[in-house]
């Protein structure tokens, strides 16, 4: 049965993230694992009333096929916000996707050859990793410093390579939470201004900024050459899967032939839901819930690491999202690490998975702070510290 698959499916490891989510089902387990959002903040009754309306109002209609471009209003709603960010976008340039995942695989198809040449954050995404690895990507990972992506580096990459696509989390970045810098954006621009690639903004995380200044967007710098990536799984639900990219007329023609070969459009329904929750909710407002409980739970578990881990061990500070990146001493398995951990109930992603070539260990780990409440941090950071002694010892 080997030869019966394909070589591409071959080459593409499971998500390493979803198998430690199988270790984390022990409900002693203290997880900081999943990039989960904090359940208690989902806006269940609003909506609840927002798909009773939907129903009530358009409830046929809404069970029926629709285009593939998604529905008009929420993309209205989509690109009015951005406007307010000062982002110039119109409606008609997105397409609204399942999930900011499918995004990346519909980006890819349109895109990538076998063996074409990626830029990518080192350490980078795990789920562009594993999108870009189905269409064969060659990975020319760039890393990171606490401005983002280290423009010497970059700049090596585009002499030594012909890249397609270059992809980037500047907000709140997915694993290590750090942001771009102002100056490293324009740095960053100025590089790519001549270059005939795409810049692929994925910004999941944006509007979960917990203090700091808004950093501008790829899309008004070098609006020519960036793609936008977007998602309400993050501010809204995760479960209903609705995402979108920006991009120009040319290339959203493509996109959307790429679409409609895998599911023709995305789930109709949720986005009607989400489009009348806007309409008839204070989704700032929500928004700003959100922060000020991520917020105060990111701060518990830096307070957390300040008291209770040992010496030597390095952590980010993140503005926003949901996510700091751990960096052991020297020599420190993370994986060794990481059964330690299991042993004292509490969870977290070792590094490796992070990294675009094969690499058998790391001394970096990645934690979660939302979707854990402050008190179940401190113990379970109280937990990762009395490891990291074990391992160290």
């Amino acid at each position: 049965m080997e030869n019966i698959f394909s070589d591409r499916i071959s080459d593409v490891p499971r998500s390493f993230i979803r198998e430690i989510l199988k270790v984390t089902l022990d409900p002693e387990i203290i997880s900081f694992a999943g990039g989960l959002p904090n359940r208690d903040l989902f806006p269940v009754e609003e909506l609840k009333n927002s798909t009773i309306k939907v129903y009530e109002e358009a409830g046929r209609e809404v069970l029926q096929y629709t285009n593939s471009e998604g529905f008009l209003e929420l993309r209205r709603i989509i690109a009015e916000r951005y406007k307010r960010k000062g982002v110039e976008v119109s409606e008609e340039n997105i397409l609204i996707t399942t999930g900011s995942q499918q995004g990346l695989d519909v980006l890819g198809k349109t895109f990538l050859n076998e063996r074409d040449n990626v830029i990518i954050e080192e350490p980078g995404y795990l789920g562009a990793i594993q999108a870009f690895s189905v269409h064969r990507a060659n990975f020319c990972p760039v890393k990171l410093d606490d401005e983002g992506m280290k423009v010497d580096e970059l700049e090596q990459q585009l002499a030594a390579n012909k890249c397609k696509l270059m992809y980037t989390v500047p907000n709140f970045q997915n694993p290590t939470g750090i942001s771009y810098s102002y100056e490293r954006r324009q740095s960053i621009a100025d590089l790519l201004k001549d270059q005939r690639l795409y810049l692929i903004e994925d910004d999941p995380y944006g509007d979960l900024r917990f203090f700091g200044e808004h950093q501008p967007s790829f899309k008004t710098i070098i609006p020519e050459r960036t793609i936008l990536l977007g998602s309400f799984s993050k501010t809204v639900v995760p479960s209903f899967r609705i995402g979108w990219i920006v991009a120009t007329e040319e290339i959203l023609d493509k996109l959307i032939i790429a679409k409609q070969a895998s599911d023709l459009h995305t789930n109709y329904l949720c986005q009607r839901i989400i489009a009348q929750y806007i309409i008839d909710y204070n989704f700032d407002a929500h928004i700003q819930l959100i922060c000020e409980r991520y917020g105060g739970q990111r701060n518990a578990m830096i307070n957390a690491i300040r008291k209770y881990f040992p010496a030597g061990v390095q952590y980010t500070e993140p503005e926003g999202g949901m996510f700091l990146w751990i960096t052991l001493p020297e020599g420190i398995s993370s994986i060794q690490l990481f059964e330690a951990a299991i042993k004292n109930k509490v969870a977290f992603v070792p590094g490796n998975p992070f990294y675009t070539y094969d690499i058998k260990d790391t001394n970096n780990l990645r934690l979660n702070f939302s979707s854990v409440d402050e008190k179940m941090i401190e113990t379970g950071i109280q937990r990762l510290a009395e490891a990291i002694n074990e391992v160290l010892d």
